[in-house]
């Protein structure tokens, strides 16, 4: 009786590691998807938001040393450059998003093109709700949700194979774009725009909360997940909080403990270069630095460390590091700009020397961590 009971136990404790087992690996395999999707529909977009990286820092620059001013022709015309592809980068995102899902590549970017249509961000960007036949729709920035394009885009390939299939023909060529721009659009409206709001919400009064408990534990938390945040479109959550704070106390310590990671990515970005053998691939680590130090993290992330994963994991490592010393010693914003080379004046102020140190460790770490890191270093279409 003693061995049957020790050996059923054995059994069943055999059929839970590996329930448990299979579990992980549907987790895991889930996971995978999900970041392969992401980089696949970023990576036609890499080299473009490189070069639009480097042109708003070597904006800064000339603005910095008075080369030009916001009032000048060519400041203008410049910004434009460097800016539009990020106001419009959803329509970028929606249309390789169709690619990816196999869906109307028209229909997506004109779903994209409604959420960033002027008159309609204008007034959400006062944060006024807009009454639909007497349901409220709440003010999100669709120009930085992207993660809210992404789920239109997917949902969209779904409703299309169904009017395909149910629609006569007749009617279907004009009838299922009519159906689909309207379906998808009151969806992301009312509930994939929202969505993201409320998650970013929550993070963003778990930092207050752990910032007043303890300012490196906030800066180690923050630093480690920002970048995350950053791939959900997540963290814009944060910036009203950043402005109201420079407003209200003339400092601000949300934009300095970003600026490890930031520096992560492009430590991280700069080990890869090392490491690859793939000399197209190498250009776009190269550039991928230089736009993270400039401030501009997507190319490093979505082109290079994300897909790789791993160098993604020392990202998060370094920027948790440094994010910890900047919490520290107090590190803080005098005005508001995102992190980079060019803005560190920004940062001029209390823990000033304290930040400086934090992004040097951002990226110091990011790049060795990256280094050490047993990982595939070719492109993801490589593989």
């Amino acid at each position: 009786m003693k061995f049957n009971s020790v050996a059923r136990n054995h059994q069943r404790r055999k059929f839970m590691d590996k329930s448990l087992s299979h579990t992980q690996n549907k987790i895991k395999k889930y996971i995978d998807i999900v970041i392969e999707t992401i980089s696949a529909i970023f990576l036609p977009l890499v080299n473009l938001l490189c070069a639009s990286g480097i042109m708003k820092g070597l904006l800064v620059l000339m603005t910095t040393f008075h080369i030009l001013t916001e009032q000048d022709g060519a400041y203008i015309i410049f910004n434009a450059l460097s800016d539009c592809l990020f106001y419009f980068l959803p329509v970028m995102v929606a249309l390789t998003a169709a690619k990816k899902f196999k869906t109307n590549i028209y229909t997506a970017g004109i779903i994209a093109l409604i959420l960033v249509y002027p008159s309609l961000t204008n007034v959400f960007d006062q944060g006024v709700s807009i009454s639909f036949f007497g349901l409220a729709i709440q003010p999100v920035n669709y120009p930085s949700n992207i993660i809210s394009v992404i789920m239109a885009v997917g949902l969209l390939h779904f409703l299309e194979g169904w009017l395909e299939k149910h629609l006569p023909e007749v009617i279907r060529g004009f009838l299922t774009p009519m159906i689909s721009l309207i379906v998808i659009t009151m969806m992301t409206l009312f509930v994939f725009g929202p969505i993201g709001t409320v998650f970013g919400d929550i993070l963003a009064l778990g930092y207050q909360n752990i910032y007043q408990f303890s300012p490196m534990l906030a800066g180690f938390f923050l630093g480690g997940l920002i970048q995350i945040m950053v791939i959900f479109g997540f963290h814009w959550s944060l910036i009203p909080i950043a402005i109201t704070n420079i407003a209200l106390n003339g400092s601000d310590t949300i934009l300095a403990l970003m600026g490890p990671a930031v520096f992560a990515q492009a430590g991280a970005a700069l080990a890869v270069f090392f490491k690859t053998k793939d000399i197209s691939f190498r250009s776009t680590c190269l550039s991928a630095t230089l736009s993270a130090l400039f401030g501009i993290t997507e190319p490093a992330m979505f082109g290079v460390n994300l897909p790789l994963k791993k160098p993604m994991i020392a990202v998060c490592m370094a920027g948790a590091i440094g994010g910890a010393i900047g919490g520290l010693t107090g590190a803080s914003a005098i005005s508001f700009a995102f992190p980079g080379l060019m803005t560190i004046p920004v940062f001029v102020g209390n823990g000033f020397m304290g930040y400086c140190l934090s992004i040097v460790v951002g990226f110091v770490f990011g790049f060795i961590m990256t280094m050490l890191l047993k990982c595939d270093v070719y492109p993801i279409e490589n593989k």
